[in-house]
């Protein structure tokens, strides 16, 4: 074998060896942001077991209320299953969805937290105080997850769009870029809620 067919083949290896580590390095990223999904998905499914606890202490002293604990209610009802949705394809446009869920969750969360400032019974209650204290602390762990998964996402699309990984990806089942999971009030979602009795 003659010194031009071994740099052939030694350079042909390296290209393969290299192509296997942007296609394992797609795989990994990818990886990563759909594990900081789950983790998501946990806290909100916990937030979501909440509510209604919160709502049902809450229907004892708020009967006039009734539309703004339905209300509640529908919001969370909404954002369980837009995070159904989401959690089969955390980098699909489900993602905007679930955001958009939880903004109006927040709404109504933040709707009902007004309305219980007129009942100070309501507010004295231990059960109502464990609960929100209980639905801050969700509220900060989803926001920690998000973040997570935020920055997952950000370092999966950054690898996928630069050079040369942009060439392979879509042929590796990589087609487009995961979507960040925003909610429409970023600033008031990032922020503890504010339950003061």
């Amino acid at each position: 074998m003659d010194l031009s067919t071994i740099i052939f083949w030694v350079l042909v290896f390296g290209a393969i060896v290299y192509i296997v580590g942007i296609y394992n390095q797609l795989v990994t990223l990818k990886n990563r942001f759909q594990n900081a999904f789950s983790q998501i998905e946990v806290q909100l499914k916990r937030r979501y077991d909440l509510i209604p606890n919160l709502v049902e202490t809450a229907k004892a002293y708020m009967s006039h209320e009734r539309e703004t604990l339905e209300a509640v209610i529908s919001a969370r009802n909404e954002a369980m299953a837009m995070l159904k949705g989401a959690a089969a394809d955390p980098s699909g446009s489900a993602i905007q969805g679930l955001a958009g869920a939880e903004g109006v969750l927040q709404g109504a969360l933040g709707k009902m937290n007004m309305v219980m400032e007129a009942y100070p019974d309501l507010k004295a209650n231990q059960n109502m105080m464990q609960l929100t204290e209980e639905l801050t602390t969700t509220e900060n762990r989803v926001a920690f997850a998000r973040q997570a998964f935020n920055d997952a996402v950000t370092e999966y699309n950054t690898y996928r769009q630069s050079f040369p990984p942009v060439f392979f990806a879509k042929k590796f089942g990589h087609p487009k870029d995961a979507s960040l999971l925003e909610f429409d009030d970023s600033a008031q979602i990032q922020a503890a809620p504010q339950v003061s009795f």
